[in-house]
């Protein structure tokens, strides 16, 4: 999906409930200070502007409800303005009559017609409008500032590769950019374009199955979109989403449900939890901090490169070890002692008894306190709550090609490898564990992690 839309469609949300927001203050307005003039009212002596924006407020959300159920937040499908309004007055009329519905069974709230009957056109009047406004702004932003474009490799040689690459760079606010355009699938070349472009599209069918395939491996190692036009290679797909390009279906192939929707609620609870778990914890952090400060020379933190999408970011960990120096710490050291590897199955580097460890490091790694660390990298967006482990650089350089899979989504401080092996996991077992994961992501498998992660916590000892 491409950035842009994933913005806009998040953004609907809000706008909806503004305007829904402001449907019912205005008519309120209209009937008590307009038609007042005309045809005197008493119902606001039992109504007050206060409690009926709150109850507002409340309906407001039953119809943000019933807007998501008639698809008008689908990140699946795009909708044209008619079909959207007939949507909106569909959902909006269905709102209104759960509205007539409690006030005929609780017999109370008020007793005008004229707020339910003009609540009801200008809802639809007004998120109609703000609908437009979000389409125009995401016209301007995706046309004119090229906010959120998706960078495509167009591959095709036939008339409708032709008519594709013209389609679109005649439409600068489809979101989509043509950076280059391919008779053949130049799979050696697809080195140079892995930081250039976001999207390869397939065109034309006249390829030869392996070209396809290395082109598709290439896609998914370096966390490329790939489409096709439909009817090539349906097979291979797990997951698939339907887009379109100047009326011309085209199928992504994806590793992940992780996407839309999902992808929003998933950094949504990885905000609260970080929050929280940041404010709840604070007296430990500071406790751990002065321990380590009193213990060996050196920072609280310890900032590990790691990477995670194939982008390298500082992870955080309460400093466990001897401080890092040029001539002398605990990364310096790791090489000196590398025959005493207990992990001979991979790239992977672990020591039961590390001589690096520091005393307040054996106990804050014994209960995984060090790890708490990662809730600022969660909370600024590096990683997740859950996902897989984060990776070394130099680990990732020694990592065979279907190793690189694990890298296919956001890192997590805890993963369904580590609550099902922790480290004593071998770690082709671990990326089996991290591949399924991300091809059977769901939020309840996420829930059920974070529980058994918490558990873990109290009862494995398998760090220290």
């Amino acid at each position: 999906m491409k950035k842009a839309d994933l913005f806009f469609n998040v953004i609907r949300v809000p706008v909806d409930f503004a305007m829904l927001f402001l449907t019912g203050l205005a008519t309120y307005l209209f009937r008590t200070k307009i038609l007042s003039a005309f045809r005197p009212v008493q119902f606001e002596f039992n109504l007050p502007l206060f409690y009926y924006l709150w109850l507002v407020s409340i309906v407001g959300l039953v119809f943000i409800g019933l807007y998501a159920i008639s698809g008008l937040y689908s990140m699946k499908v795009r909708i044209g303005k008619a079909e959207e309004f007939f949507k909106i007055l569909i959902a909006s009329s269905a709102g209104v009559m759960l509205v007539i519905m409690y006030i005929f069974v609780r017999q109370e709230l008020f007793n005008s017609r004229f707020l339910i009957l003009g609540a009801w056109l200008l809802a639809i009047l007004f998120v109609c409008i703000g609908r437009l406004l979000v389409r125009y702004f995401q016209h301007v932003a995706v046309g004119r500032y090229h906010f959120g474009v998706q960078r495509v490799l167009l591959i095709g040689e036939d008339a409708l590769a032709d008519s594709l690459k013209a389609d679109i760079a005649r439409m600068p606010a489809s979101g989509y950019r043509i950076v280059d355009h391919w008779q053949r699938t130049h799979v050696e070349r697809l080195s140079e374009m892995k930081y250039v472009i976001d999207e390869v599209l397939l065109v034309s069918p006249n390829y030869s199955g392996n070209h396809v395939n290395e082109l598709i491996e290439f896609c998914h190692e370096h966390h490329i979109v790939f489409k096709f036009v439909p009817n090539l290679y349906e097979s291979l797909t797990r997951h698939m989403d339907v887009d379109q390009f100047s009326h011309v279906p085209v199928i992504e192939l994806k590793r992940t449900p992780l996407d839309g929707w999902g992808k929003v609620f998933k950094r949504t609870i990885d905000i609260v939890g970080a929050s929280f778990g940041l404010v709840v914890f604070s007296p430990l952090f500071l406790a751990v901090a002065v321990a380590i400060k009193l213990d060996t020379p050196g920072p609280v933190f310890a900032r590990l490169k790691r990477v995670s999408r194939n982008k390298q970011f500082i992870l955080y960990k309460f400093r466990g070890m001897i401080a890092y120096d040029p001539d002398g710490g605990a990364e310096s050291l790791k090489a000196s002692l590398r025959e005493l590897n207990e992990r001979k199955d991979g790239p992977l580097f672990k020591i039961k008894n590390d001589p690096r460890v520091t005393r307040v490091g054996r106990v804050i790694r014994k209960y995984r306190i060090d790890e708490l660390a990662q809730l600022i990298n969660i909370f600024k967006g590096d990683m997740s709550l859950v996902g897989p482990r984060p990776h070394q650089p130099d680990e990732i350089a020694q990592y065979e090609k279907h190793h690189k899979k694990v890298l296919a989504i956001k890192a997590g401080a805890t993963g369904l490898a580590q609550v099902s092996g922790s480290s004593d996991l071998p770690f082709d077992d671990e990326v089996k564990m991290d591949s399924y994961y991300i091809e059977h992501w769901s939020m309840g498998m996420d829930l059920k992690i974070i529980f058994k992660t918490m558990f873990k916590m109290l009862h494995d000892r398998s760090a220290a």
